[in-house]
């Protein structure tokens, strides 16, 4: 049983920064990769960056150079901290992990979602 709870979203003018968390909590024994989805309004949820346990990340094309995923293991947190924003980012940002309980069972969570709308 997880929660994750997501915080750090509002509006902010074009070229501005903000930086979003998500705190996951709950019988965890280990949490393996994290990542950040976002879902335009009228658009499907993409993948917007990844992290792995290791600390290797990847993002996507339209992100490089300007969102930067980091985590924090020993607060079971991951970070997007988004620098240079444009209006075409203006989305609900949700965050992923893939944890494994205590009881065994693996499979990943998905936080509440944040709105982050970027004014021209």
């Amino acid at each position: 049983q997880v929660q994750l709870a997501e915080s750090g979203g509002g509006l902010v003018q074009a070229g501005g920064s903000l930086r979003l968390s998500c705190v996951a909590s709950g019988y965890i024994w280990r949490i393996n990769g994290m990542a950040w989805y976002r879902q335009p309004p009228g658009k499907q949820r993409e993948l917007v960056a990844t992290i792995t346990s290791g600390g290797t990340t990847n993002y996507s094309d339209s992100v490089k150079g300007r969102f930067t995923i980091s985590r924090d293991n020993a607060k079971n947190t991951v970070y997007l901290q988004m620098n240079n924003l444009k209006p075409e980012h203006t989305a609900v940002y949700y965050c992923n992990v893939d944890a494994t309980l205590t009881s065994g069972t693996r499979r990943s969570y998905w936080g509440q979602g944040t709105q982050v709308t970027v004014a021209s």
